[in-house]
């Protein structure tokens, strides 16, 4: 048999009694007093707050992935651009070194061109040198000749017309 329904559970010297009377009290007063519409004010503000956090959370994951997306974009046209100015390097550093390359040539010809003048000029100069030289040779020569044929006064008709020509041959 249930507890409840005992008789003895009535009566008024019963301890259980007066617990359930004072339960069902405290019941009503805290029904009166309103506690359960500040309960359920207070779990409504709390999911109220919830909600709030749940829909910031979903805004900045929004917000998220919209600066990950422009990132990626961003991302892409980086690389695209690097690539770019690497080909326009690659490119200059092609173009810088068949420059180069013509400087290099133009300056080679140059400098043997100017070896080769002043080779010719070396020549030129020792020509003038050994031409000199043969004259300065032959002048002695012809001094000494003259020298001697003065001293004995022999004339060589060879040794005259040697002397004519190298008066022509020196011009």
């Amino acid at each position: 048999m249930p507890h409840f329904l005992d008789p003895h559970m009535y009566s008024l010297d019963n301890p259980e009694l007066w617990v359930l009377v004072g339960l069902i009290i405290f019941f009503a007063i805290v029904i009166m007093a309103g506690v359960p519409k500040l309960v359920a004010g207070k779990l409504d503000e709390q999911a109220a707050k919830i909600q709030s956090e749940l829909d910031e959370a979903a805004r900045l994951r929004t917000e998220a992935e919209a600066l990950l997306a422009q990132i990626r974009a961003e991302k892409v046209e980086a690389e695209a651009q690097a690539a770019e100015m690497l080909r326009a390097a690659e490119a200059d550093a092609r173009r810088l070194e068949a420059e180069a390359k013509v400087k290099l040539e133009e300056s080679m010809a140059r400098r043997q061109a100017l070896a080769e003048r002043r080779i010719e000029q070396a020549e030129a100069q020792a020509m003038a040198e050994v031409k000199a030289s043969a004259t300065d040779l032959a002048a002695k020569a012809a001094e000494q000749i003259l020298s001697a044929r003065l001293a004995g006064q022999t004339s060589d008709p060879l040794l005259d017309s040697a002397i004519a020509q190298l008066g022509a041959r020196l011009n």
